[in-house]
């Protein structure tokens, strides 16, 4: 089982739905614009694109393609 999102925490992106971790376009210590792709999630044969809702650095990276995931899983971290 994986740690779970903080919804009150903006700094925090976790997963929309359960699937399957397709892409991981950040490392901890990238800086991101707001709308640059983080990664995508494939669920019942459709890809979703997660991007950054604010500028940012990269803290960490919950997780690795291939895994799967559940809803509310924490996926990326921001400073």
């Amino acid at each position: 089982s994986r740690r779970k999102v903080d919804e009150r925490d903006p700094k925090q992106v976790g997963a929309p739905m359960p699937g399957s971790l397709v892409t991981v376009a950040v490392k901890p210590g990238q800086k991101v614009r707001k709308g640059a792709p983080l990664l995508s999630i494939e669920a019942m044969k459709m890809e979703t694109l997660l991007s950054a809702e604010a500028d940012g650095v990269v803290k960490a990276v919950h997780a690795k393609p291939g895994d799967v995931i559940a809803v509310k899983d924490l996926l990326v971290e921001y400073e």
